[in-house]
């Protein structure tokens, strides 16, 4: 049995911070924990908007706490996000996501996991794990 706290995770290679301190992603699973998804507690921090898109990636989010929105970049649709509301990213889909007056903690999970260092490269994206 695996067990993970997020309080052990901070400050190890495990937190990783978002180049322009968008977020913080606190990787509790990941590729090498052999589970087949990789699963993240992350932070988007208030008044920030971040651009995402997962090329290689599938990705469900659920909201625990905070408010912010997801913007669907190729049809501008916005969709507002609250605690209790998961959102999917079933087709790759482009998005800005952004966090409003208060900080947004999210979880996350990815398929195909995460090896634990990714960071979004300039679209977006994660690199594919080889």
């Amino acid at each position: 049995m695996l067990v993970k706290k997020v309080g052990e995770i901070k400050g190890t290679e495990r937190e990783v911070y978002a180049e322009n301190n968008n977020w913080v992603s606190r990787r509790l699973l990941l590729k090498k924990d052999g589970m087949g998804f990789s699963f993240n507690e992350t932070i988007i921090f208030a008044g920030t908007e971040t651009p995402i898109w997962y090329t290689h990636h599938l990705e469900a989010v659920y909201c625990i706490e905070g408010e912010g929105e997801v913007e669907l970049a190729d049809t501008g649709e916005i969709i507002p996000i609250s605690p209790g509301t998961l959102y999917a990213l079933d087709k790759h889909d482009r998005h800005l996501l952004r966090a409003k007056e208060s900080d947004m903690r999210l979880v996350c999970v990815f398929i195909p996991p995460l090896t634990g260092r990714e960071v979004h490269r300039e679209d977006g994206s994660y690199e594919p794990d080889e």
